[in-house]
């Protein structure tokens, strides 16, 4: 039984967001199912670009920072005050569909032994274009939002994936509490794969959803090749890697993360940040006896076998360079369908 709101926290870190909130905002507002609660964090934007109360909608609270906490802490601080029981990550520059809450509350009934869900994401630019469906991590180490700028007829069937994207995702209160949220060392980038698969290795599993959409501007606040993006992309994706792949994966697997990674340090060349590319590795390294302590104690809980991670992890090289969907099949038999109503 449906009750007055859907019992879904609706929290959205923004910074240098006053171009996209209000559109944001809007589309909350026009939900067929209302969420709980929304709680936007405003975190740290440099004076005259802070989101204030009066850009919005009434009932939606407000948290002010004055520095900039992270993707990861920003997040992290709208869960323990947020007081549902499942929490809906959404990006300030991604337009929830009318529906958006709606699929996620069916998911929820449909899927009662799954914790982690994402959303279809279109692009905001281009209505043919998709924007994301689903994390995919390779077996080189890289993790890519995959349908990124591909056309909308590879939009996938729902299904299993190995992590949703942070854009527009959900995940149950309980579990979130388990890994004790977004890693905050990482700042910034990349915290949903770290999640994702800190939560894989506990067993967990995550479903794409196909009708819970949004529209998605994407690097809205730092800019898809900015300093900012590439520093803590690179140095993010390297500590991931060496913190959570299990067992023989990392030895099997280290070579070709190795030359993955000289690879794209050859790419940056091209937008003058090689030596940038190179700090972000120096500084991950400099964080290896952290890393390390953290990998051990990931490792020490593990409850899925390494074989159970390397399924999961895609092995094409084509896919990883097309960016290709990697949505799979999942087990009919585990679906909780819900009963017809009475007539």
């Amino acid at each position: 039984m449906l009750t007055e709101t859907a019992d879904i926290s609706i929290l959205v870190v923004a910074y240098k967001s006053r171009a996209t909130i209000e559109n944001c905002m809007r589309a909350l507002e026009a939900q067929s199912r209302k969420p709980r609660e929304i709680l936007v964090l405003e975190n740290g934007s440099p004076v005259g670009e802070r989101i204030l109360s009066s850009d919005l909608p009434d009932g939606v609270k407000l948290v002010m920072r004055d520095e900039n906490l992270g993707f990861a802490a920003g997040n992290n601080l709208l869960a323990k005050l947020a007081s549902s029981g499942w929490f809906a990550f959404l990006n300030p520059d991604a337009f929830a569909r009318p529906e958006w809450v709606a699929e996620l509350e069916v998911a929820i009934q449909r899927y009662p032994a799954v914790s982690l869900f994402g959303s279809t994401q279109y692009s905001s630019d281009s209505s043919d274009l998709l924007d994301g469906v689903g994390d995919v991590f390779h077996a080189t180490g890289l993790a890519y939002r995959s349908g990124f700028l591909r056309p909308i007829a590879l939009l996938p069937n729902e299904g299993e994936v190995f992590g949703p994207c942070g854009a527009a995702a959900m995940i149950r209160r309980s579990l979130f509490e388990t890994l004790d949220g977004f890693d905050e060392s990482l700042f910034c980038y990349s915290e949903d794969v770290d999640l994702a698969f800190r939560a894989r290795l506990l067993g967990e599993r995550a479903i794409q959803l196909r009708r819970a959409a949004v529209d998605h501007v994407g690097y809205a606040s730092s800019g898809r090749r900015s300093e900012f993006a590439t520093y803590y992309g690179v140095r993010n994706r390297l500590t991931i890697y060496l913190k959570n792949m299990p067992g023989w994966l990392l030895p099997v697997t280290l070579p070709f993360h190795v030359t993955a990674t000289a690879v794209l340090s050859l790419g940056a060349i091209k937008n003058r940040q090689f030596r940038l590319f190179w700090h972000a590795i120096f500084d991950a390294m400099r964080r290896l006896p952290n890393t390390l302590a953290a990998r051990k104690n990931i490792q020490n809980t593990r409850k899925v076998t390494t074989g159970a991670i390397a399924r999961m992890m895609s092995w094409s090289s084509y896919g990883l360079l097309a960016r290709m969907p990697d949505v799979r099949p999942y087990p009919d038999e585990t679906i909780h369908k819900p009963s017809p109503p009475a007539p």
